[in-house]
């Protein structure tokens, strides 16, 4: 694509991503190419999205196949794409949830979240945690916990308290009867990627059950295989109400997923809620072909064993380092921590042939494919430490 095309984007396309200068037109599982083909080791995915790779063979293969049949059919009508999905789906969520709402991106799915809660509990309040992320829509924006995100859109419609995120000993105060929920996520992720403790699950769990306040897990960024579990909340042994999904699951088709414990039922009646595109059957298609692949490959069990090795050698290597404060997350959902602003490392991380981003402002954020291997490892390694070298 010439300067001349890509000018249109800069001159016509609403500006509200700070742009990186690179133009990729193509990628495969963990690599992508840019428009001078130049190769990238694609530890960014979309926002961790393309999980499973770009242009997953099963998964292309898959939307090919639907795209021979039909494309649109609304939730008003059966549809076996969509059946099809539902059913391989419901083979890695655990016995106890029932019902699976469709959508159409994570926020979304945070959306219909805080709907069934408010529906549940007939209750209007929300617990959520300081530094978290739930998406840029207005409800899913009410309990993100960065005021940088919400303060230029201030009031939001909902009504919620921020408490300390892993404050173990406030959950007691916090957790309110009059709360219709709480809404964490087991990882934070674009606030810093910043793990819960055990406890602090434990905790939230046992006093919501106790003061009949449903516990919303948001597993958009952390869910489908991405912490060395189907679902993080497996990591921790503690189940919540609802958990949300999305980004990773359909190959890089936008869907959003939330799915509710079996007693609460279909929870809406007709035109309660609604979305024209959601359950569509080309992305329907696409994510049946996502779960196949983490059956079939036990995705889980391999980020178990590369995430363990990834951060072990992150540790190794980058320890002694005046620039980085440590080095933390779960299975590959990593991120090194510096004593300084991330953004400069993160292009010039570019220049190294590695995409990464930026989380909680100070944090590289190391999102890789489940696909990646030893040698891309040990190259994004070296890549890591070359950029953050302290003479660098």
């Amino acid at each position: 694509m010439s300067n001349d095309l890509l000018r249109f984007e800069d001159e016509y396309l609403a500006r509200y991503y700070s742009k990186k200068p690179i133009n990729v037109v193509r990628g495969y599982m963990q690599y992508v190419w840019d428009s001078n083909n130049n190769k990238y080791l694609d530890m960014h995915t979309g926002f961790g999205v393309a999980f499973l790779g770009h242009r997953n063979p099963r998964i292309i293969n898959a939307i090919k196949d639907q795209l021979d049949r039909i494309i649109t059919v609304p939730l008003t009508f059966y549809n076996e794409a969509r059946a099809e999905f539902i059913r391989e789906f419901m083979r890695i969520v655990p016995s106890s949830f029932g019902k699976v709402f469709l959508q159409n991106s994570g926020t979304e799915a945070v959306e219909v979240a805080l709907k069934i809660a408010r529906k549940i509990s007939k209750k209007a309040e929300f617990l959520a945690f300081l530094n978290s992320f739930h998406g840029r829509t207005m409800g899913s924006l009410s309990v993100t916990g960065n005021e940088k995100y919400r303060k230029a859109f201030e009031p939001m419609p909902y009504k919620v308290r921020f408490a300390p995120f892993n404050a173990v000993d406030q959950v007691d105060k916090l957790v309110t009867e009059d709360l219709a929920a709480v809404i964490v996520e087991p990882i934070q992720g674009e606030g810093g990627v910043n793990p819960a403790k055990p406890e602090f699950l434990r905790a939230l769990r046992q006093v919501t059950r106790e003061r009949n306040v449903l516990l919303i897990f948001d597993e958009v960024q952390t869910g489908f295989g991405r912490t060395g579990r189907v679902w993080a909340f497996e990591n921790y042994g503690v189940e919540p109400d609802i958990f949300t999904a999305g980004k990773s699951i359909a190959g890089g088709l936008p869907i959003g997923v939330a799915v509710v414990r079996r007693e609460f039922g279909d929870v809406f009646e007709p035109g309660e809620h609604g979305s024209t595109f959601a359950g569509n059957p080309l992305v329907m298609a696409a994510a049946k072909a996502g779960v196949e692949v983490l059956i079939n490959d036990n995705v889980p069990e391999r980020v178990r064993a590369v995430g363990d090795r990834f951060m072990r050698v992150l540790e190794d290597e980058l320890n002694g380092s005046k620039t980085v404060l440590r080095v933390k997350g779960m299975g590959l959902m990593l991120g090194v921590e510096l004593r300084k602003r991330a953004d400069p490392y993160i292009d010039r991380l570019i220049g190294m042939g590695l995409l990464t981003s930026v989380a909680g402002g100070t944090t590289v954020r190391l999102l890789p494919p489940y696909c990646i291997t030893d040698e891309d490892l040990d190259m994004a390694v070296r890549a890591l430490k070359n950029a953050l070298s302290d003479s660098s």
